[in-house]
């Protein structure tokens, strides 16, 4: 354990030294990864299928902010529905217009959850978002996040219909602008996973701030428990097709991704809790302190005795007789 420790610090150390570097490479990473996702299931425009105009597109987003990316991969991915479907093209174009709107003019700061929540879905741990986000972020970001699986379920859509939507001239444009709003909002496992992933989220959030000792901990399985159950309960009572091994399995791996965040960003010591009161003039004030476990690395000096060499040394010395 103590070695974690100290891995930990020397990690928060090599961050704070380094994050002009770090950052930008993260962000690299992250839209490289995201246009790749969209290239394997959506990539229906030639000249954007090319790995080179990714990595090119992500180097410049890397000196970007949150907001500028959002922008940025929204444009990308309305270029290749573009190729399948104008209608379809349209619909996304309105949706996300009117998410960017209705919340990132106010709270732009998770553009970010935007484009992870999709990646999430394709890596097949998406349970990972709503416990994450609880923990380390608002109440607010429920909005973001719900609007990510909508943005994943119209990459399934346009996969699934990507023949009729391309080839299907004989539908009327009204009809066919329909057919398509229907095939998103009826999609019931698309609801189950945002009022899923939403109480998720409020659990979690709500948990780890009460003021008990292993609150965050206490969240975490919390919030796997609410997400569970109501999983679960939409597969029972909806006739919503859930496969329970990969659903336990990202669960479990989404767990384990909570618990590592929860080592190296809430790390405290509940044995040494102090509570205190003070007052001024118009309160009094009841404190609870709880100590953050830091350490440093051990200061090992390793002295090297030769004993040849002293040897030496003493017959060298003349006898004082």
């Amino acid at each position: 354990m103590f070695d974690l420790l100290v891995f930990r610090e020397k990690l928060k150390t090599f961050f704070g030294k380094y994050d002009r570097l770090i950052i930008p490479a993260v962000k690299f990473i992250v839209v490289f990864s995201a246009l790749t996702m969209i290239n394997r299931n959506i990539g229906y425009m030639k000249g954007l299928k090319n790995p080179v105009t990714a990595a090119l597109i992500s180097l410049i987003c890397c000196l970007m902010p949150y907001g500028g990316i959002c922008w940025v991969t929204a444009g990308f991915l309305l270029m290749h529905i573009f190729a399948v479907s104008p209608e379809m093209t349209l619909i996304t174009a309105i949706f996300l217009l009117v998410t960017a709107l209705l919340y990132y003019g106010f709270q732009p700061g998770d553009s970010y959850l935007l484009i992870l929540t999709p990646m999430m879905f394709a890596f097949r741990i998406p349970y990972v978002i709503p416990l994450l986000v609880g923990l380390g972020g608002k109440l607010v970001s429920v909005v973001p996040v719900s609007c990510g699986i909508v943005l994943y379920y119209i990459f399934s859509y346009i996969k699934q219909n990507a023949a009729p939507l391309t080839h299907d001239a004989t539908v009327d444009i009204t009809q066919k602008y329909v057919q398509m709003v229907n095939g998103i909002i009826t999609n019931k496992t698309m609801l189950l996973m945002i009022v899923a992933f939403a109480i998720t989220l409020i659990v979690v959030f709500i948990v780890r701030n009460l003021s008990i000792n292993y609150s965050w901990v206490i969240a975490i399985i919390s919030g796997i428990v609410a997400m569970l159950t109501v999983i679960l309960a939409g597969d029972f009572f909806y006739d919503i097709s859930i496969q329970i091994i990969p659903l336990l399995t990202g669960v479990f791996i989404s767990a384990a991704v909570a618990a590592v965040y929860h080592f190296f960003v809430f790390n405290v010591d509940y044995s040494r809790t102090e509570y205190t009161q003070f007052e001024d003039d118009d309160y009094y004030y009841y404190v609870k302190a709880v100590p953050k476990i830091s350490v440093s690395a051990r200061d090992v000096r390793v002295q090297k005795i030769n004993p040849r060499k002293n040897q030496k040394r003493t017959a060298e010395e003349p006898d004082s007789k």
